[in-house]
């Protein structure tokens, strides 16, 4: 009876699959070649799907979060054959993460690993061989698994797909008990996770383009430029087609200076990464920085030489027409260089360190160059404009020492990233946060004032935009002092991706469960806890190696709705899918897959990857799902979701229809 049971359950399960999400984005071969008589090659070729990669034999292995590395076993013996060297991978790609706080190295579409051996049993004509690996894409990780090969040393290799026969009694009841007949798959269906646009970098670009707009070097070149254009002309249709085409050259001039960065980006599609990961560089770029702020603090000035600004305006005067108009833009790009410089450092810097670096600098680029030249378009169409514009004065200065204090706030994001790389430990969240929180104060102390810079003028009246920034600036002071704490308040989710990751802290974190949660590791125990505390569950498919499932924790989670939500209205149950710790023996088995394969239930994480792909259909993380006690679905299933208002709805949802029930 229960053979038949496993046999319905795995009927059940490969019909539902030709509707499910589960993913099998990589395939593998292997191979053998001769090369001497008793010396043989083996050769393992993985290709992947388009996004998704696979991490090197090389990764760390660690308690904490890390990347789970792709490992090779073989069943040599002194008296069969024996290894000839390690297993051999390619260069891949290498940058430093976040998250994992490490430098981490994987392979994209197509991987080869080779291993020699030698033959001691002449008699030898076969040899097993496994890999165990786990393969993640931008918005998730599957589980670890692990394939068998039979490669025969006459040149055959097939994959071992394990002995049916070998299932027993045993193995079928510990496979049943893995099933829990979830009801309600048909009114929840799961929901897939949209991509996301460049839109934002494009903003941002803009948005510090109108900031280098009210900047000394740009100011007060907007009226000169604009009466240049309309009163030189020889009729004003030209004079306005002049002023329009003046403003388009400056924004291809933002965007041609992104191009080379292509150009990198094709040669290494993670070059920029590798750049902007790189200890020295980082270093280079927080000194670089400092530098710009001390200039724009006003105790020097910043400027590209002369020689450049002067020939470009020469060439404008000589040539004249379109191409004059071209060079006139090109001498404003160089002669504001010493106050837009900073700001394309902080875009640059900003793209280089975000996936798809060399596109989302030219939109970001683009962004800048449209602002800019924007106003001297808008104000040749519109001369009348020019009278509503503020004269220039004492506070284009005040713009440019608060970019100054920006800018040196920026600076220790650069010498973070070294820090984390090489773990210096000198830079922890804590620290990183409190040094912005000692710059935060004395913007305050400028804006209100009380401390003065060389090129500052004495303050006769307190200005009601240096109030409102200042009262701003301190609202923004205050908001960062939570981040000195150790509560689940402290992950300051506006800034997230600026300061260090919150376990690279002061404190010592709780390991229980995220953020400090009741999280229960085990199924049966946290269905118990829920029944008697009568809660609904919400199961949190995770992983040590998941990088969104951090993110989703750091930066979902910790909103103070959701927190509460998640501590006090449901049971939380994380299962860890890539947990490598064994099982006991007796909780061991051997489990038939839809597809006719057996597969060992060895580990921790064996057991719960195999029990999200039975029951859910998915094999992805993060993955979240809202049960009551009965196994009815709450909600939909979800998955990444960095939408925290989307996020609380779902869980709100899943707690309205559990009070119906």
């Amino acid at each position: 009876m229960r053979y038949y049971l496993l046999s319905l359950l795995t009927l059940l399960l490969f019909t539902s699959s030709l509707f499910s999400q589960t993913l099998d984005p990589i395939k593998w071969k292997a191979s053998i070649e001769k090369e001497t008589e008793d010396v043989f090659i083996l050769t393992f070729k993985a290709k992947l799907d388009k996004g998704w990669h696979l991490y090197s034999q090389n990764e760390a292995e660690s308690d904490e979060i890390a990347p789970t590395p792709t490992e090779f076993s073989y069943n040599n013996t002194p008296e069969t054959y024996v290894l000839l060297g390690e297993t051999i991978e390619p260069k891949g790609i290498e940058k430093y993460d976040n998250i994992f706080e490490m430098e981490v190295k994987y392979f994209e579409e197509k991987v080869t690993f080779t291993q020699r051996i030698k033959r001691i049993d002449k008699n030898l004509d076969t040899v097993k061989a496994e890999v165990f690996f786990s393969v993640c894409d931008d918005e998730r990780c599957l589980a670890p698994q692990a394939i068998e090969f039979d490669i025969s040393l006459t040149g055959t290799a097939i994959e071992n797909k394990g002995d049916l026969a070998s299932i027993t009694e045993e193995d079928r009841n510990k496979s049943e008990a893995l099933f829990i007949d979830v009801k309600g798959k048909e009114v929840y269906p799961s929901e897939q996770v949209e991509k996301k646009s460049y839109l934002n970098i494009f903003v941002l670009g803009f948005l510090g383009g109108l900031i280098a707009l009210l900047t000394p070097c740009v100011f007060p070149m907007i009226p000169l430029t604009v009466s240049f254009f309309t009163k030189s002309a020889k009729d004003k249709k030209k004079g306005l087609f002049n002023a329009v085409l003046y403003g388009l050259f400056i924004f291809a001039i933002y965007v041609l200076l992104s191009l080379p960065f292509h150009l990198l980006d094709s040669v290494d599609p993670e070059i920029l990464n590798n750049i902007s990961t790189n200890v020295t560089l980082n270093i280079v770029f927080f000194i670089i920085f400092i530098v710009f702020a001390i200039s724009f603090f006003g105790y020097f000035e910043i400027t590209l030489p002369a020689s450049w600004s002067n020939k470009m305006d020469s060439k404008a005067t000589s040539v004249g027409g379109v191409l004059g108009v071209f060079f006139m833009a090109l001498t404003l790009a160089l002669v504001s260089f010493s106050c837009t410089g900073p700001i394309l450092g902080s875009l640059l810097g900003g793209s280089l360190s975000s996936d798809g670096g060399a596109m989302q600098l030219s939109f970001g680029m683009g962004g800048f160059g449209l602002a800019l030249a924007l106003p001297f378009a808008l104000f040749a169409l519109f001369p009348n404009w020019l009278n509503s514009l503020p004269k220039s004065g004492g506070w284009l200065n005040t713009v440019k020492v608060v970019l100054g204090f920006i800018e040196l706030a920026l600076a220790f994001k650069f010498l973070s990233n070294a820090d984390l790389v090489e773990h210096w430990g000198i830079l922890k969240r804590e620290i990183f946060i409190g040094i912005w929180i000692i710059i935060g104060i004395g913007m305050v102390l400028y804006l209100f004032g009380i401390i003065r810079f060389p090129h500052d003028s004495a303050l006769q009246k307190l200005s009601k935009a240096r109030k409102t920034l200042g009262v701003l600036t301190l609202a923004f002071v205050i908001y960062l002092l939570p981040g000195l704490t150790n509560t689940a308040y402290a992950n300051l989710k506006l800034l997230s991706g600026f300061p260090p990751p919150l376990f690279y802290s002061i404190y010592k974190k709780e390991a229980h469960g995220p953020l400090g949660l009741n999280a229960y590791t085990d199924f049966e125990e946290g269905v118990k806890a829920a029944k008697l505390q009568n809660k609904p569950i919400m199961i949190d498919f995770t992983g040590w190696a998941c990088v969104n499932c951090r993110k989703m924790e750091e930066q979902v989670w910790s909103n103070p709705e959701i927190i509460e939500i998640l501590k006090n209205k449901y049971v939380l149950i994380s299962l860890y899918v890539d947990d490598r710790e064994d099982l006991s023996e007796n909780d061991q088995f051997k489990f038939l897959k839809s597809d006719g394969r057996v597969k060992n239930i060895k580990t921790i994480g064996d057991k719960w990857a195999t029990f999200q792909t039975l029951n859910f259909q998915n094999n992805s993380q993060p993955y979240y799902v809202l049960l009551d006690t009965d196994m009815n679905l709450l909600n939909r299933t979800t998955a990444y979701t960095p939408d925290v208002s989307e996020y609380l709805k779902w869980l709100q949802t899943g707690l309205v229809n559990h009070k119906a029930k």
